[in-house]
């Protein structure tokens, strides 16, 4: 009998699911008609058109579970933690409403504004009752139904939920970064929040993506490895690009690669690359892209770099830089895979040794195509004269470099990689722990600090291009010579060590 009655309940749910959103039952057939009805001021961006046919979609899901992500300013809040949620009481105004902010201040803003928007147009037909309460709790005269705002860690003991709205569950770095808080919102989602939801309840998460570990990151998680409740993601980025990990994926918008998304606030393009510029590549990539990195590193830490302060070159009177003091010195070029504007990026980085420390002098990191590639080398191979060797890996749009250049642009030598990318990288990892690998000072390049941030984001970072081209340059400049003894080692140097030698470490 007991399975024979929750089968029931569950047919019910289905069935009133279907009945609700079959479109009958008030004029506004999505949140965005209804937030264009209710303020003039509303701007609907094909952004926000894909967010509405989400939230119809999960509403209309018994046990639906959906995670938005957009960039911040964009309108998703309101339009999630507002909007949607008026748009349901309207559908079924005995729905009781659960919103969840990373504080109880914002919570309460969002609370009141539901409130207020209810109040000023009585024509929606949904009154507030007499005794409705504070603008974190209240209900709506005659139902059942209402809203209740709370902070996250906030108890909701007692209070169930028939759809769950978490907005933006982490507020700033700070919070994300702090394992002990991140622990301490999973906590208030598996011990407070998911036991207090009502059968077929749905539950809708939007936020700016800070960390991989963040709620977003722990449910996608939990549904992968445990075979947990299945959760679907809209994850609408500033700009399109192609994940070189999962070339399959389509954006949403139907945007081309480089393509910026319509902002709600009417940001430019100009403006779009300005915030680029300015976030630096850790926060780009996370609040603006969705795709958050891992901080600190799984293959490379940030302060195991060193750094020089100093220019090691000299300028000439034509342009070229030429160094004094250096053992070799190559140029190492990771090309795209697409021969297409706005397409993957090429990386090129100018490296030189000195004994067994390698120095990063300069780098080329763009989106080019097969022409602009061939021209920055060209332009790159002009600047660093003295960088005779140049490895070119021979992949991707590499092989067509190769061809073009190597009559016009001496000592080019294809690179054919072994091994996956993690493999190239862990060999070379341990060549930046012991602290020798030098980059310049961000005050002499400022370009340094997108360096880093790909380098700690691999290898689940959205591009790993400067990975790949570091990889090929240390490999050749520092460990072919050290393990062919090219490097003169400790026991070679300090020859009073040489009874010692049982008891130096073997490379």
């Amino acid at each position: 009998m007991p399975v024979h009655g929750a089968t029931l309940l569950m047919t019910s749910v289905w069935e009133r699911a279907a009945d609700l959103y079959e479109g009958k039952r008030h004029a506004y057939p999505t949140p965005g008609a209804l937030a264009a009805k209710l303020d003039r001021r509303t701007v609907q961006t094909p952004a926000l058109d894909e967010i509405d046919a989400f939230l119809a979609e999960i509403a209309a899901t018994p046990d639906g579970r959906g995670i938005i992500t957009m960039p911040p300013q964009e309108g998703k809040s309101t339009r999630v933690a507002k909007d949607f949620v008026i748009w349901k009481l309207l559908d079924d105004p005995d729905c009781r409403v659960v919103t969840a902010s990373y504080g109880q201040s914002l919570a309460n803003r969002n609370g009141r504004a539901i409130r207020n928007t209810l109040t000023a147009h009585p024509e929606l037909g949904l009154r507030l009752a007499p005794d409705a309460g504070a603008v974190h709790e209240w209900q709506l005269a005659g139902h059942d139904g209402g809203v209740l705002s709370v902070g996250i860690g906030a108890g909701v003991t007692g209070r169930p939920a028939d759809l769950l709205i978490i907005d933006d569950p982490i507020k700033d770095r700070k919070e994300a970064d702090s394992e002990t808080y991140r622990q301490s919102v999973w906590d208030w989602w598996t011990d407070s929040a998911a036991t207090r939801l009502a059968p077929g309840a749905p539950v809708v998460l939007i936020l700016t993506r800070w960390h991989q570990d963040d709620l977003a990151g722990r449910l996608l998680k939990a549904a992968e490895e445990e075979g947990a409740e299945q959760w679907r993601v809209l994850n609408i980025s500033a700009q399109w690009e192609i994940d070189e990990k999962h070339p399959e994926r389509v954006d949403p918008l139907g945007r081309e690669p480089g393509e910026y998304m319509q902002s709600a606030r009417r940001r430019t393009v100009r403006q779009w690359e300005v915030i680029k510029r300015r976030s630096g590549s850790r926060t780009w990539n996370a609040l603006y892209q969705g795709n958050p990195g891992t901080p600190g590193g799984s293959v490379f830490h940030r302060d195991w770099f060193r750094f020089y302060e100093q220019p090691l070159w000299f300028v000439r009177d034509d342009g070229s830089r030429v160094v004094v003091d250096y053992d070799d010195m190559l140029i190492s070029v990771d090309c795209a895979f697409k021969d297409l504007d706005d397409s993957d990026f090429v990386a090129m980085g100018v490296w030189m040794r000195r004994d067994a420390d390698a120095f990063l002098l300069d780098r080329v990191n763009k989106q080019l195509d097969f022409v602009a590639t061939c021209r920055e080398l060209v332009l790159l191979s002009a600047r660093w004269p003295q960088a005779v060797l140049k490895l070119v890996e021979d992949k991707a749009n590499g092989t067509a470099v190769i061809a073009s250049l190597r009559h016009r642009v001496p000592g080019i030598v294809p690179e054919e990689p072994h091994g996956s990318k993690e493999a190239r990288a862990a060999a070379i990892s341990p060549l930046v722990e012991s602290g020798n690998v030098y980059l310049p000072d961000p005050q002499l390049a400022p370009w340094v600090v997108d360096y880093l941030d790909q380098m700690e984001e691999f290898p689940t970072g959205a591009h790993d291009d400067e990975v790949d081209q570091t990889s090929q340059a240390l490999n050749r400049l520092v460990l072919q010579p050290l393990l062919a003894g090219g490097i003169v080692t400790a026991v070679e140097a300090l020859p009073e060590l040489a009874d010692h030698a049982s008891y130096m470490p073997r490379i």
